[in-house]
């Protein structure tokens, strides 16, 4: 029997749903930290900002124009496979950057191999994979907790890459990533486990087909505000992720507050991971993601206008952290009520497909604005302006109530 079916014990749910955070915790925390070698890269190859800006925009790209692929793979193969294709294809991109210092070789290495090797080990691949054998009720939740696996793994990884950088350079740093990616292989045993129930049976009409379900869901306009949303939350992430270390050096501060920085937004993203999968539990989703985007909206306007010392900078991070990648629980748990869970994996890929795509602006736009101003102050404004749209897109999603439903013992 394949991964897609529902195991039979709470300590097969429970293992599953921490393995899957531990695999995100990896992989996130490869990824997240890419922004870390823009400067050093830069430096000791003469590659431009604006072309290294490029090749991390496409990765933001690769990233989620691989999930729905990977997710397509995962529904009717199983998770196992995908997984390690992806850890092989994460650690043979890291490997290969330092020989690839090039505009055409960084694009290859960091923004395609890298890129689709973590798209392989990420959100939709293992959300989808735990939803499907958890009831209803504990599907938000267990999605919050993998995904403050993801924020750990940028927790842990920002200090230690840029700690490896320091004293051994980016070359070596990426080396270590390389060899970090290769762990997520030996944790894909649990999610081999078998289930007493056909996956069929968690489909909402059993008889579609997935291009059927895909028809469906494209035509639905909740699905697309849900699009709509996590466009934003693309934009928003890439560009921090790529630009804020350099934005803090423009701003005069010293170097170890940018990982600082990162680690914080990944430590305080852990409680709000947490708790958007609880209150998903309790409230309206859609009002959850209103709420986090209006609320980006009013933390990123504060930083435009504060003093940038570095006690403000951390407060900040914190606050961003809290709603960083919180909007994940929701959106995911939206698309299973939308269309159920059979083909999550698929549907919720491609709303990070749309983050994506606002990933790839971000991350390429904020090189193109540096390039052009000397700073990032038009962006920060675009940020702002896209949070409110995106506050607003979400509250038309329809939602039906979630009716408690009794867990397997």
């Amino acid at each position: 029997m394949d991964d897609t079916t529902a195991p039979t014990s709470r300590r097969q749910l429970y293992t599953l749903v921490f393995t899957a955070g531990a695999i995100l915790l990896i992989t996130m925390g490869v990824r997240q930290t890419s922004g870390l070698f823009l400067i050093p890269i830069t430096q000791s190859t003469g590659v431009t900002v604006v072309a290294m800006s490029f090749a991390l925009a496409v990765g933001q790209l690769m990233w989620g124009a691989t999930q729905p692929i990977f997710g397509a793979i995962a529904d009717k193969y199983g998770a196992v496979k995908v997984v390690i294709a992806g850890a092989i294809l994460l650690a043979l991109g890291n490997a290969l950057t330092p020989f690839a210092t090039s505009d055409i070789g960084l694009i290859a290495t960091m923004g395609v191999l890298s890129a689709a090797g973590a798209g392989a080990g990420s959100f939709s691949i293992l959300i989808g994979i735990a939803a499907q054998r958890l009831p209803p009720e504990k599907r938000s939740f267990a999605a919050g907790v993998i995904n403050a696996g993801g924020s750990i793994g940028q927790s842990v990884f920002a200090p230690l890459v840029q700690l490896i950088i320091g004293a051994a350079g980016w070359a070596s740093a990426m080396f270590a990533t390389a060899f970090a990616a290769l762990l997520t292989i030996p944790l894909v045993l649990p999610l081999r486990r078998p289930a007493a129930s056909s996956a069929a049976s968690l489909a909402p009409v059993p008889h579609l087909t997935l291009g059927e379900q895909l028809r469906v869901a494209m035509r639905d306009p909740s699905y697309l505000c849900l699009h709509a949303g996590f466009f934003t939350c693309g934009f928003h992430i890439a560009f921090l992720v790529t630009h804020l270390p350099n934005d803090l050096r423009l701003c005069g501060l010293p170097a170890n507050v940018a990982p600082l920085s990162l680690m914080l937004i990944g430590l305080f993203n852990v409680a709000g991971s947490l708790a958007a999968g609880w209150l998903g539990q309790r409230y309206r989703m859609k009002y959850l993601l209103a709420l986090i985007y209006a609320s980006r909206a009013l933390i990123v306007a504060i930083y435009v206008v504060m003093p940038k010392t570095a006690l403000n900078v951390y407060m900040f991070a914190g606050a961003l952290g809290f709603t960083w990648l919180a909007t994940v629980p929701p959106t995911s748990g939206l698309v299973g009520k939308l269309f159920g869970t059979r083909y999550l994996a698929t549907l919720f890929g491609l709303t990070l497909l749309s983050h994506q795509i606002g990933g790839f602006l971000g991350a390429w736009l904020g090189g193109v604005a540096l390039a052009q101003n000397g700073n990032y102050e038009w962006i920060w404004y675009a940020d702002i302006t896209l949070a409110l749209l995106a506050a607003a897109a979400n509250l038309p999603i329809r939602e039906a109530r979630l009716t408690a439903q009794p867990v397997t013992a």
